[in-house]
């Protein structure tokens, strides 16, 4: 084995490839970069927009497949382009089945779930789908919302995205304003209404319950409007 030396440069820039591998580095990766240009365009116009989960798989695998063989000068080009092949066919075909068959699409994709309800969160659902109250009200916040009574539905893709469906008629609902941003929250107007600090859920819903009948939670605020 080579004694390895912290000031021997030459390795450490350029390694123990020949400089004649430089040039074939070059032509290594415009080969590469257009194999994956044309694996991309049989993926279809989805896989530049939203990816799923197969196509990550198929992304991950094609980035394995060729990083070997672009940096090293041992390694033939051809077994990327069957990995390539593989990978393109077997991403179309799951692709193919799952158009025919929903079940097999949301097996393979996952589904949609909806995560708030008339401007009611769905904590079961959140649980099941990662998917934390900071986050959500986050992407609420992003959207320009500051209650959850001008939400009529917020829908978790099978992509991981969200939708959002607005109230057309607001009425009041839990506040989504950080909590450290008190001046501005304190400023929003009185909904009149206690709402539950968990879910969003509406105190007269169940008037005569100290504990909120969605989530449990016993911690009620007032609502904004």
């Amino acid at each position: 084995m080579k004694e390895i030396k912290i000031t021997d440069w030459h390795r450490i820039l350029f390694g123990e490839a020949p400089p004649e591998f430089f040039i074939e580095l070059l032509i290594r990766t415009t080969v590469f970069f257009l194999l994956l240009v044309f694996s991309m365009h049989l993926f279809g116009k989805r896989m530049a927009a939203q990816i799923n989960r197969i196509e990550v798989v198929a992304l991950f695998t094609l980035a394995a497949a060729i990083g070997v063989p672009l940096e090293t000068a041992d390694m033939g080009i051809l077994p990327a382009f069957v990995i390539a092949a593989v990978v393109v066919g077997v991403g179309r075909l799951l692709a193919a089945i799952a158009f025919r068959n929903e079940k097999t699409e949301a097996a393979i994709e996952d589904s949609l779930t909806i995560l708030a309800n008339d401007g009611v969160l769905d904590l079961k659902k959140m649980k099941g789908t990662l998917v934390t109250v900071d986050r959500l009200f986050a992407e609420l916040r992003s959207k320009g919302y500051r209650h959850l009574g001008e939400v009529k539905r917020v829908y978790i893709e099978a992509n991981g995205t969200f939708s959002l469906v607005k109230e057309e008629n607001p009425g009041c609902g839990l506040c989504i304003l950080p909590g450290y941003d008190r001046e501005f929250s304190e400023a929003q107007p009185d909904g009149g209404e206690k709402v539950c600090w968990g879910c969003g859920k509406k105190k007269r819903d169940n008037p005569n319950s100290e504990i909120c009948t969605n989530c449990k939670n016993e911690r009620w605020e007032n609502s904004i409007k």
